[in-house]
């Protein structure tokens, strides 16, 4: 290589080196650069409330009462006097049955009655002259006896008359048939002009009472005590919500807690009552149940998708006063509405980042958007009403 060609190659070396040189320094610059521009996110600031505690289920409606009316005497059904799906009073009349036997039988009981009693007059009239003639020495005491006997026999006699009177008189009633509970009827499963009889098990109709109305679900055994604990404090409030929980249906309360643990499931029924007022409610409906079991007060509370997971646990991100953020632990006490209870690790005026964790790590500098900010708050967090689902940690 000539003296010419080694210059040439040295001056080459130089600008490569300058070249690389330049290229590191503006990475270096971006980098810095890069780091020092704050990562949006969107936050709230933690404020203290009221947090009611609840256990949620999927439940079936239930009618208060159903009854299946049937006809308690054999004979035609001369008279249908309701309507399908009509909602009666208890004592309506609903359907007639042909009562002209019964009535004859009652006429034959009270005849019977009327016999006897006249038999008894007159024995007791007889009492009265053998005791007065015996008194005389003219009656012998077993003939005394004899008609003592005798009145005694026919008082029982027209006691047993009086029963069958009584009795037929009951059978007449029923060939009248009435409504036995407020509630709504089904559809008609005998017409009229057929013979009903006492023996069969099908009816006339189904009444079911569905204001007020039952709902009933199961919980787990875990959670017995506590929901045992509140009911013994005072009554508990319910909610009964749509499968897809954007409608409730309506306020109720809790009626009472199974007297036994479903061994094979190791769960408990629990019943609620609805007034149903505007029968939003039916009988064999499917809906989501809620309970609620406590108030913890002054409690803090952050949507759920504020708290992260990590291998340690729980934890969030929270703003500090430089605008850098920390990673805070925290020990989370429930889950529901779409909030999280925590019961440690945060405090009031704690600001919390709500969206945007992905690109943070510990000491990032962050800027508040308040535009996502707003649209968390507008979209009803937290507390939110739209968010019906409770489940436990």
């Amino acid at each position: 290589m000539t003296s010419k060609q080694k210059k040439i190659a040295l001056i080459g070396g130089i600008a490569v080196l300058a070249l690389v040189g330049w290229r590191v320094a503006g990475s270096f610059h971006g980098a810095k650069k890069t780091a020092s521009v704050a990562i949006p996110v969107a936050a709230m600031t933690i404020v203290p409330a009221e947090v009611p505690l609840y256990v949620t289920g999927l439940g079936t409606v239930q009618a208060y009462n159903t009854v299946t009316v049937r006809a308690r005497v054999d004979g035609q059904l001369t008279d249908v006097r309701f309507d399908e799906g009509e909602d009666v009073k208890k004592g309506q009349v609903l359907a007639h049955i042909d009562s002209r036997s019964y009535e004859a039988a009652l006429h034959n009981a009270e005849a019977n009655l009327a016999k006897d009693e006249a038999a008894l007059t007159n024995a007791k009239q007889d009492l009265v002259r053998y005791k007065q003639t015996a008194a005389s020495g003219y009656t012998s005491t077993q003939r005394v006896d004899t008609q003592v006997a005798t009145v005694n026999t026919l008082t029982a006699q027209v006691q047993a008359d009086q029963a069958t009177v009584e009795n037929a008189r009951v059978q007449l009633s029923y060939t009248t048939v009435t409504a036995p509970i407020d509630g709504r009827t089904g559809i008609r499963m005998v017409d009229a002009g057929n013979v009903v009889r006492a023996a069969e098990t099908a009816g006339l109709v189904v009444i079911t009472q569905v204001q007020p109305i039952s709902a009933t679900f199961t919980l787990p055994q875990s959670d017995l005590p506590r929901v045992a604990e509140a009911a013994s404090k005072g009554t508990l409030a319910a909610t009964a919500f749509s499968r897809d929980e954007n409608v409730a249906f309506d306020q109720g309360n809790l009626e009472l807690i199974d007297n036994q643990i479903d061994p094979a499931s190791g769960t408990v029924r629990v019943k609620l009552t609805f007034p149903n007022a505007q029968r939003k409610l039916w009988p064999g409906q499917f809906i989501n149940l809620r309970l609620q079991v406590g108030t913890v007060h002054d409690g803090i509370a952050v949507p759920a998708r504020v708290v992260q997971r990590g291998d340690a646990g729980p934890y969030v991100y929270v703003i500090k006063t430089d605008d850098t953020v920390e990673v805070r632990p925290i020990t989370a006490r429930a889950e529901q509405n779409g909030q999280i209870l925590v019961s440690k690790g945060l405090s009031a005026g704690d600001r919390v980042v709500v969206d945007g964790q992905l690109r943070l790590s510990p000491g990032a500098k962050v800027k508040v958007d308040m535009k996502a900010a707003a649209a968390k708050e507008g979209a009803g967090e937290p507390g939110d009403e739209n968010e019906r689902r409770g489940d436990h940690l």
